[in-house]
């Protein structure tokens, strides 16, 4: 693995910066963003094919991009900005929710709202617990030291966005292997087979569903009994409403707690400061969604032009937003390559901003307290188990986290 190194360093004029790019520390932006970190609100960044599109890179400028009806989600479109030759592959296959632009996006996303409410989100908050809390006392029962990953990170919001939607946690190996090769699957082909499969396995369970003589507790039986029989929805945006639940749903949250976790404990003071005060966990949590950006480099292409900046942004030029620079924005944050959980950080767009921000974040927010909290409480002596430059870490082509954490109490 790389050596861990500190972001900051000169900008060296470039022509434009390839994205993405690997981080070279995982809650880090890549060292290669660098010259994206000199002050201009975008810059011109190459994808992998060597189109050039716009990188937004500040704050203020982002947000109001981020809530501008002239930039779409729509990846069928044919100037759509794929940063990946994985994601090309898939590039025409519909997708609910984050590629859908209003009045379809609103149609669907008010279906769901009222099952992501901050009230939602507190009513599952005991459920949570136990989850979190059967999960460590296996690790605790078995000794250390243990794979965190496999262990806590991936099974807490596995087993919470399954009992959520009404998908068999028996099931569980099968859809997390099917969403690691969407997601970061090395060809293309992959990413078309992995979606395939997952497709096969909820329509299969809508299906089902839909046989039964009334609905089960879950949101994907809701949609089956109500919006699906009423003709809201057809059977294709149902599956594909599943998808991208499921997939969103444990792969963020996963990576948001082996990441946070690594993070924690390689910033000792904090860490120790986060244990005397718990009162603290809410603003770390957000602290560290800002400071960690898994989700880098959302995509959007212009239908008209826009000015904006300073900037002539055309039609149909691609449009990236790097999260992981705007939320070091200095004019925004002060030091904002510093952990600091005494900021007012909850502004932060780690969630998107506009139409599209994620559905999911109250949920999000409620499964990373709980998980943090409990960990650091239940097992106080937990550190790494090998060296921290010895752990490997995905690629910047994906949602970032760790593959591995070993640790030991």
């Amino acid at each position: 693995m790389t050596e861990l190194t500190d972001p900051t360093g000169p900008a060296t004029p470039a022509a434009a910066v390839a994205f993405p790019q690997d981080r070279t520390c995982p809650y880090h932006p890549p060292t290669g963003y660098q010259p994206l970190r000199d002050g201009r609100p975008l810059s011109r960044v190459t994808l992998y094919d060597g189109r050039e599109v716009w990188a937004v890179t500040s704050y203020d400028t982002a947000r109001a991009l981020l809530a501008d009806p002239r930039l779409s989600t729509d990846r069928r479109h044919p100037d759509f900005p794929i940063p990946t030759e994985r994601l090309a592959g898939i590039r025409d296959r519909r997708v609910a929710l984050l590629g859908l632009d209003d009045p379809e996006h609103h149609r669907q996303r008010r279906m769901l709202v009222p099952s992501f409410t901050v009230k939602r989100a507190a009513h599952l908050r005991p459920w949570i617990q136990r989850t979190v809390d059967d999960l460590l006392d296996a690790m605790i029962a078995q000794g250390p030291p243990a794979e965190l990953v496999s262990a806590f990170a991936l099974p807490v919001p596995s087993t919470v966005i399954c009992g959520l939607l009404g998908v068999p946690y028996a099931d569980h190996e099968f859809f997390e292997e099917q969403s690691r090769r969407l997601l970061r699957g090395p060809r293309a082909a992959d990413a078309m087979a992995a979606r395939a499969r997952l497709e096969e396995y909820l329509g299969g369970l809508i299906d089902d569903k839909a046989k039964q003589p009334g609905p089960g507790d879950g949101i994907l039986d809701d949609l089956v009994h109500q919006q699906l029989r009423d003709g809201a929805l057809d059977r294709a945006e149902v599956v594909s409403l599943a998808l991208i639940l499921l997939v969103a749903g444990h792969e963020t949250t996963a990576n948001m707690i082996s990441l946070g976790t690594f993070t924690l404990l390689r910033h000792p003071d904090r860490l120790a400061e986060l244990r005397a005060d718990p009162d603290l966990l809410p603003a770390a949590v957000e602290e560290l969604m800002r400071m960690l950006s898994i989700a880098d480099g959302m995509q959007r292409v212009a239908l008209e032009d826009i000015e904006i900046a300073g900037t002539t942004i055309r039609a149909g030029e691609g449009v990236l937003f790097s999260t992981s620079v705007i939320n070091r924005d200095p004019t925004r944050y002060d030091d904002p390559d510093t952990l600091d959980f005494h900021r007012p950080s909850r502004q932060h767009v780690a969630f998107g901003f506009g139409i599209h921000q994620c559905l999911g974040q109250n949920l999000a927010r409620a499964e990373l307290e709980i998980a943090l909290g409990s960990l650091l409480t239940r097992l106080p002596g937990l550190r790494l188990a090998v060296p921290a430059e010895d752990i490997p870490f995905k690629r910047g082509d994906t949602i970032q986290g760790m593959l591995e954490l070993p640790v030991t109490w």
